[in-house]
């Protein structure tokens, strides 16, 4: 597939404004529907049947706001259906990446950690991106060349430069044992290297927090577009950098992410996780 021709500032600021309101839309039905099941009465159907719901009224808030304004765009959301996979279209249309609920288990127990997250995305590069978080009124925003934003101010990523006293956000994997083992390696060298860590519960707002200097570095090996899609600009602009934790050229496949402030942290991040992994530490 050829590279399209980058798009113009204006078309950005139009797509980011379309992203700014589609998340917003989604964290609207957040608000709705917050507080609405009780965890400790709730039998494990009906917080499937509650999930489903929230998720797909947002879901759809969020893309009627897309296919609106962009009716010849593709779109890939996580509630669609991707059994066999995730699938990226095979297009040179832009690419709107949707999470309707980003941090499901946090909403479920009225924890304020979730959030709604749209990105478009060209040639699987993240252009522009909106993450828009009800409970705490915050929303991060960024499109490629304007700088990023937290409730129209701009951010900038920390500028701790040394491992020891940073912060590090982190997901835990569910997935099967040997996921489970390699995130407990990265943990303990995390760990050593002097860093605190932290598990929020929702990788769009863990990447913000890099963003805005809350945190000096996000690292996960199995995510998906939609986790890290508005992210992923929304760290670059603020001065960070996204790449995968196996230097690999970064796109949309799912995969891990790599999010740090800075080349310093993030030389002195690989070197731990390499050594932990039993790889050479270059």
């Amino acid at each position: 597939m050829s590279l399209p021709d980058p798009p113009s500032p204006v078309l950005l600021d139009r797509w980011l404004h379309t992203a700014r309101r589609a998340a917003d839309a989604a964290a609207a039905v957040h608000s709705r529907w917050a507080k609405q099941v009780d965890v400790r009465q709730a039998r494990a159907k009906s917080f499937s049947d509650f999930v489903s719901r929230v998720d797909l009224e947002a879901q759809e808030a969020a893309l009627s706001v897309i296919r609106s304004a962009h009716p010849d765009h593709d779109v890939l959301a996580e509630e669609e259906d991707h059994e066999g996979g995730v699938t990226l279209p095979d297009s040179e249309a832009p690419l709107w990446v949707v999470d309707p609920l980003d941090g499901t288990t946090n909403f479920l127990h009225d924890h304020p950690n979730y959030c709604a997250s749209v990105a478009v995305t060209l040639a699987g590069r993240p252009l522009a991106g909106c993450v828009s978080s009800a409970p705490s009124g915050e929303r991060w925003w960024a499109r490629e060349g304007g700088g990023a934003f937290r409730n129209g101010r701009p951010i900038f990523c920390s500028p701790i430069r040394e491992l020891e006293g940073a912060l590090v956000a982190t997901g835990i994997v569910y997935r099967n044992e040997e996921q489970l083992e390699s995130f407990a390696r990265d943990v303990v060298a995390i760990r050593g290297s002097g860093a605190g860590i932290r598990r929020g519960g929702a990788a769009a707002m863990d990447l913000c927090y890099v963003a805005d200097g809350r945190f000096e570095a996000y690292v996960e090996r199995h995510l998906s577009p939609w986790d890290f899609g508005a992210g992923t600009v929304i760290v670059r602009e603020a001065g960070g950098r996204v790449e995968r934790m196996e230097e690999a050229p970064f796109d949309l496949r799912p995969g891990s992410i790599f999010a740090v402030n800075s080349p310093e942290i993030g030389a002195g991040l690989r070197s731990r996780l390499r050594r932990s992994s039993g790889a050479p530490a270059s």
